[in-house]
């Protein structure tokens, strides 16, 4: 196995990360979370 081989590993790799983010980030079930967590700094203690 060369470096060039292991480096288009490493790119499919993070590739398929980011992508994975991606798609958790902008599932529909967890906008209500998120909505909560954007709440946080503006609610009084």
């Amino acid at each position: 196995m060369d470096i060039t081989t292991m480096r288009i590993g490493a790119t499919l790799a993070s590739m398929a990360c980011f992508i994975g983010i991606w798609v958790w980030a902008y599932r529909g079930r967890n906008k209500a979370r998120f909505d909560e967590a954007a709440r946080l700094p503006f609610e009084q203690d």
